[in-house]
């Protein structure tokens, strides 16, 4: 197993360009970017939300008891 050299990987390339074709790559790699993209902002806007604290929730409160519910055997 070792490290390949620098012919192998451009085998490798040659062959994925030969399968997939460039368009198909191109339009890979900018979906791809634009994930990277999109998961960065998502992360910078998850840090901003959680800097002033807990998140509040409002909401209303139930109050009731909690009984045991029992098992009757027949």
């Amino acid at each position: 197993m070792g490290s390949f050299s620098i012919w192998h990987w451009l085998v490798v390339l040659l062959i994925v360009v030969l399968v997939f074709g460039t368009k198909k790559l191109r339009n890979m790699g900018q979906d791809l970017g634009g994930a990277v993209k999109g998961f960065k902002e998502g992360m910078k806007g998850a840090e901003g939300a959680t800097e002033g604290g807990p998140p509040q929730v409002g909401g209303h409160t139930l109050e009731g008891e909690a009984k045991k519910e029992t098992q009757s055997k027949a």
